[in-house]
């Protein structure tokens, strides 16, 4: 049973500019930084026949490349920090594109999702580290300077359930701008 979500991929250039940021907090797991990506809808463990269904589902969608910046460094869980994250800046384009991807799941069955979307790119999974720690952490990273790279497709990837981010499989592409429509044939299982 596939584990699938949605997103976009980061180019190395801007990962390897985000891996930098790694080390020095106690309690943290660090993504590696091939694994990095902006979700767009965390879909969950589904049947083949679901998989199916939302791989080519997403091929509906069509919606023009557009510009990520990536401009805080923050942490998510407020007094019980569980993630350093980078956050993306929600744009109206990159909020109308995760939107239409909640409507189209939706339809197919897949329950809401409970969160609010916020966009970002996960850097480390905490447990047990202190809020003090954290606070620490992000303090002596002062200054965040935006990181910005062309969102020219989404992506249907796979994964297996895990503890520190990884491995994901692209099971399908979808070009974003463009009327042709896009498959990764190779490994595919849908």
């Amino acid at each position: 049973m596939p584990r699938l979500f949605t997103a976009l991929e980061i180019p190395s250039s801007v990962a390897q500019s985000l891996a930098r940021l790694r080390g020095g907090l106690n309690g943290a797991r660090w993504i590696d930084a091939e694994y990095y990506h902006v979700t767009l809808r965390f879909i969950g463990d589904v049947d083949e026949r679901v998989a199916h269904d939302v791989a080519h589902a997403l091929y509906a969608i069509r919606r023009p490349p557009f510009t990520v910046a990536l401009d805080e460094l923050t942490s998510f869980g407020g007094d019980k920090p569980r993630a350093i994250v980078v956050r993306a800046r929600p744009e109206p384009v990159l909020m109308e594109l995760q939107a239409e991807q909640e409507r189209l799941l939706r339809r197919l069955g897949a329950p809401p999702e409970p969160r609010k979307y916020t966009p970002h790119v996960t850097l480390a999974r905490l447990r047990g580290a202190a809020p003090s720690a954290v606070a620490a952490y992000l303090g002596a990273r002062g200054y965040f300077p935006s990181l910005k790279f062309e969102a020219t497709r989404f992506v249907l990837y796979s994964s297996r359930d895990s503890v520190g981010g990884g491995p994901y499989i692209i099971e399908a592409e979808y070009p974003l701008g463009r009327v042709e429509l896009m498959a990764r044939a190779s490994g595919s299982r849908f």
